[in-house]
């Protein structure tokens, strides 16, 4: 372009440099404001808007409905059942189901919202001037009549499909955090009262998994055992341990303090458990001399000699035995189940 031709500039110096300045004297790099709205098919179409809201309400039925799946699975899979997916490999169906589920159910709240937003709420761009953080009466009045405005326009009121399949599928996603409330334990009741002991039930060495005999347990010995029909290839193994466990000592009868524990006993033989009653800590150390035995986790102590009575450290509860006998074979066995819970005591025994 030709210096003729060019348009016609002036620079006017100020203190903190030039400003180009057009010479009809408009500036150059002036907003240009806001483009001119363009409608929405839906604003123009209602049959549009219904087909954007059937589709929301959708996503919001998929949601609930995706909840549903997540608590119909937690209850119908086993947590230890595997299977092989492509291309996973070996997982949880339990774990892949309640991961699909709930992000299904999420992810269909957050679609629906978005396309709510994009195609049936309000889309004209407004401009307001920043003010002052402590606004004043009328500017608080208006905020306030803007938000009503807006409530109206974005059909909340006025489209009841939405609103109730919004409300549906907000309702119902927080059961999906109710139902993992389960994986925080076992129901004491039902779980934590009852072990695999039974009468009958044959004491079988820990390591060795041979039955035991009184005279394979001498005074001043510390031996570990599992119920005889506990395998150690069992799918369920570690939970049944965690609660069967047993410690088995031997002291001179004379020497026992409790009369119920020496008669719950045989010879001189005592069984108790082996999960501490303060958070299930195996209790595994073991002093002969004092018959105290101690829990390495936090050092509760437990007397042996005296009905597995806590004398040192938080633990709640003494231990508890288990009833034995000598079956026709000469095998220890138990009586019966422990008479209270195993493990750590933070619930009332009864």
């Amino acid at each position: 372009m030709s210096a003729e031709h060019q348009p016609e500039e002036h620079s006017a110096q100020g203190a903190h440099g030039s400003v180009a300045v057009a010479a009809d004297g408009k500036d150059p790099f002036a907003d240009p404001g806001l483009p001119p709205h363009e409608p929405r098919k839906q604003d123009i179409d209602e049959r549009a808007a219904q087909r954007s809201e059937r589709t929301v309400a959708f996503l919001f039925v998929l949601s609930m409905l995706s909840t549903i799946g997540f608590i119909a699975s937690f209850v119908a899979f086993p947590i230890d059942e595997l299977h092989y997916v492509w291309p996973l490999g070996n997982v949880s169906i339990l774990h892949l189901m309640l991961g699909v589920t709930m992000g299904i159910a999420l992810f269909c709240i957050g679609a629906g919202a978005v396309l709510w937003a994009r195609t049936l709420m309000s889309d004209v761009e407004l401009v307001d001037q920043r003010h002052p953080i402590a606004a004043e009466e009328d500017v608080r009045a208006k905020v306030m009549a803007d938000f009503k405005q807006g409530a109206e326009e974005s059909g909340f009121g006025r489209r009841k499909l939405l609103r109730t399949t919004l409300f549906g599928a907000l309702a119902m996603v927080p059961l999906t955090g109710v139902m993992l409330l389960r994986d925080l334990g076992p129901l004491p009741k039902d779980k934590l009262r009852h072990t695999m002991w039974k009468k009958g039930e044959r004491l079988v060495n820990i390591n060795t998994d041979e039955p035991l005999k009184p005279e394979d347990i001498i005074v001043g010995s510390l031996s570990f055992a599992k119920p005889e029909s506990l395998k150690n290839d069992a799918h369920d193994f570690n939970n049944q341990i965690a609660k069967a466990a047993l410690m088995i000592v031997r002291i001179q009868p004379k020497e026992i303090k409790d009369a119920r524990s020496a008669e719950w006993g045989h010879d001189g033989i005592l069984v108790y458990s082996k999960i501490c009653t303060h958070v299930g800590c195996p209790v595994s150390l073991y002093e002969q001399q004092t018959h105290h035995a101690l829990c390495p986790c936090h050092q509760s102590t437990f007397d042996l000699a005296d009905g597995a009575r806590v004398i040192f450290g938080p633990a709640g509860h003494p231990l508890p035995q288990l009833r034995i006998d000598v079956d026709d074979e000469g095998y220890l066995t138990a009586l019966g189940d422990f008479t209270e819970p195993v493990g750590p005591s933070f619930f009332e025994r009864g």
